[in-house]
């Protein structure tokens, strides 16, 4: 199952990611994970929030540049070894890893990896058929 992912385009100058936290917050809208990537005169923040309808609308509405994109997102022991595992599925399966980013379930000892894929379809199925459990919801 695909989760969506909003890319916020910011400057890259003090405050600017405050000011998208705030709007979200002013919103009753709950960030379940984020990364950021940067470059000297803009960065890229991704976002998986509780809403995503609702959200992008109100980045939008404030004045931000926000697209949606279709991720993957993987349960998996919290344990050493365990992204080898699951990058290893994908590569004998030749399944490229676009970007990904990681954060943990609070109410167990699960990691959660957001994967951006060229095929997320695919990738859906080779990771099932593999036995990896796929997030349906991550806004609990």
């Amino acid at each position: 199952m695909k989760i969506t992912q909003i890319s916020v385009f910011l400057e890259n100058r003090s405050g600017r990611m405050r000011q998208v936290c705030s709007v979200l917050g002013q919103n009753n809208i709950n960030i379940r994970a984020l990364t950021v990537a940067e470059t000297e005169s803009f960065g890229v923040l991704r976002i998986v929030v509780d809403k995503p309808a609702v959200a992008i609308d109100v980045l939008k509405k404030n004045g931000f540049t926000a697209n949606i994109t279709d991720v993957v997102v993987v349960e998996m022991q919290d344990k050493p070894g365990g992204l080898a595992d699951i990058l290893g599925i994908l590569d004998e399966n030749k399944i490229n890893v676009e970007y990904m980013y990681a954060f943990l379930e609070k109410s167990a000892d699960k990691a959660m990896v957001v994967f951006r894929f060229e095929h997320p379809e695919k990738a859906v199925k080779v990771l099932t058929d593999n036995n990896v459990t796929i997030a349906k919801d991550i806004t609990v």
